[in-house]
């Protein structure tokens, strides 16, 4: 096989393969380190590499280890690409910030943890904006992620570096996390797949809030089946994470076919009045017969969301104070605009104000979960818009009307995040432009393997995914 075919196999596949002996990890790797040096100046997704030799010596030890029989790990020979945010032992982690530009944690995160512990060989580590705050992918330390697809496009984020590698063959599957939007939008912008897990799915350790429930950690892969196969990988509990769900991993190693006839799902087109580009709404809809061919019974519906933009804003500012305040003391000039907005907005808040948040939390889950009752899915935007200037830092205005903040043209990802509830984003098409539109789904309250199910049997019926950007021919 060639270099660029081995690149572009399934994650599935190159595991199938390297098992069977029909491929070497060391081949494994030597596709995609020359993909890497081709294809990642164009796009500058991967800004931090692992030492050459050293993944050399971790790809023999791999193809050692099958040559004695051992019982290797599900992600066994795969390269991996940790997000910049998650600390990683002995290799530099600058969360995207001038301030950390330099340090080396002494600890691997534990979804780097067990992703090792899983066969993955880390080469390296994929781009984030500072923080993760915002979703496009820039910082003042490694500079702009590009859209694959168009390269004066962004990529979204805060997970772009890793979208981007996956589209472009540089990594078969990669870690991310969200908060209000981070895994799945830049999937949505690349076409490829991001997950948003229920929290506690993927225990989040270190973090500075053990029991917060808006931030997650989940798989990006370019087909379902890739993220469920990392997902059995990197589930399961952790005394280290207090939420952490007990269910094990291994319940997402199971086939993801399932007969979706009379199945119920709710087809959103702007989450009860958000504007939405008409381009993305054009693509989503064109779509919606695949659903209903698969047996679904799709009606137009729209739980209601009321409350969902003032939580999101208050939860929010709250953990970027309680993370970040003390930075913004020491060292207020390396810390962008909106990322000190943030921490002031947190600073502002009153006792009161939190505990009023939460109340309206939990009557807006109440809310929904009842919604749900009858509608097992909902089907959503993943993005307001469709991936925008590079240049640009971040969305003013969707159709006439104006963003109040930073934030506010990912409400339609931020939405789902403050109800915890599983949502991904699946390849759904492209515009007459060529730009890339996913499609969200999202199911009922820790039906992680469900969301899964339908995003599996949605791809395998349109097949989007295989469209691979020109920049990575």
């Amino acid at each position: 096989m060639s270099n660029r075919e081995i690149c572009f196999l399934t994650a599935t596949e190159l595991v199938h393969r390297i098992r069977a002996k029909e491929l070497s990890v060391r081949e494994v790797m030597e596709a995609h380190l020359t993909q890497i040096e081709r294809v990642n100046p164009k796009v500058n997704a991967i800004v931090t590499h692992t030492d050459l030799a050293e993944v050399m010596d971790q790809a023999d030890a791999a193809d050692a280890a099958l040559a004695r029989g051992e019982d290797v790990g599900p992600l066994h020979g795969l390269p991996i690409a940790h997000k910049d945010l998650v600390e990683t032992k002995g290799m530099r982690t600058t969360y995207g910030s001038p301030i950390f530009k330099d340090f080396v944690p002494e600890q691997d995160a534990l979804i780097v943890e067990r992703l090792k512990q899983a066969g993955a060989i880390t080469i390296g580590k994929t781009n984030t904006p500072e923080f993760g705050a915002g979703s496009q992918t820039y910082n003042e330390v490694f500079g702009e992620t590009l859209n694959p697809y168009d390269t004066t496009k962004t990529c979204g984020g805060s997970s772009g570096g890793a979208a981007v590698a996956l589209a472009c063959g540089m990594i078969p599957i990669a870690d991310g996390s969200d908060m209000g939007g981070s895994l799945r939008n830049p999937a949505n912008f690349c076409n490829v797949v991001g997950f948003r897990t229920s929290p506690g799915r993927v225990p989040v350790w270190p973090a500075v809030l053990g029991w917060f429930p808006i931030s997650v950690e989940g798989p990006m892969a370019r087909t379902v089946q890739d993220a469920a196969l990392m997902l059995s990988a990197i589930s399961g509990p952790d005394r280290r994470a207090p939420i952490s769900i007990s269910e094990p991993g291994k319940i997402f190693s199971q086939p993801l076919d399932r007969d979706f006839r009379g199945v119920h799902i709710a087809w959103d087109r702007d989450l009860g009045g958000l504007p939405v580009d008409s381009q993305v709404t054009a693509t989503i809809d064109a779509q919606r017969g695949v659903f209903e061919s698969l047996g679904c019974v799709v009606a137009d519906k729209t739980p209601d969301f009321t409350d969902a933009d003032e939580v999101f804003k208050v939860w929010r500012a709250w953990r970027f104070e309680l993370a970040y305040s003390k930075l913004l003391e020491t060292h207020p000039d390396q810390i962008k605009d909106t990322v000190v907005w943030n921490i002031k907005a947190g600073m502002e808040l009153s006792g009161p104000q939190i505990g009023q948040a939460e109340i309206k939390r939990t009557t807006l889950y109440q809310r929904v979960r009842e919604f749900m009752e009858t509608y097992e899915f909902l089907i959503l935007p993943v993005n307001q818009a469709l991936p925008f200037d590079v240049r640009q830092r971040y969305i003013t205005e969707i159709n006439g009307v104006k963003m109040e903040t930073y934030i506010d043209w990912m409400r339609s990802c931020y939405y789902i995040s403050v109800l915890g509830l599983p949502a991904i984003s699946v390849p759904c098409g492209f515009t007459s432009d060529g730009l890339p539109v996913g499609v969200q789904i999202v199911g009922r309250h820790q039906d992680d393997l469900g969301v899964l199910q339908l995003a599996h049997a949605f791809e395998q019926a349109t097949g989007f995914w295989k469209q691979k950007p020109a920049v990575a021919e």
